[in-house]
């Protein structure tokens, strides 16, 4: 018996995919030392996220 594949049985959500996960390096004043700022975004605020 064959196993249904799980794209054809989320039909009608598009909610999740519009979202992105980003990951941006940051190096802080004080220490010198790298940081990682991870967020979910809207995927139209995507290139806002890395610009400031």
């Amino acid at each position: 018996m064959a196993k249904k594949a799980v794209a054809t049985l989320q039909t009608g959500k598009t909610d999740g995919r519009s979202y992105t996960k980003v990951i941006k390096m940051v190096k802080s004043p004080k220490t010198g030392a790298y940081t990682f700022d991870e967020r979910m975004v809207r995927n139209e605020e995507v290139n806002d996220f890395f610009k400031n």
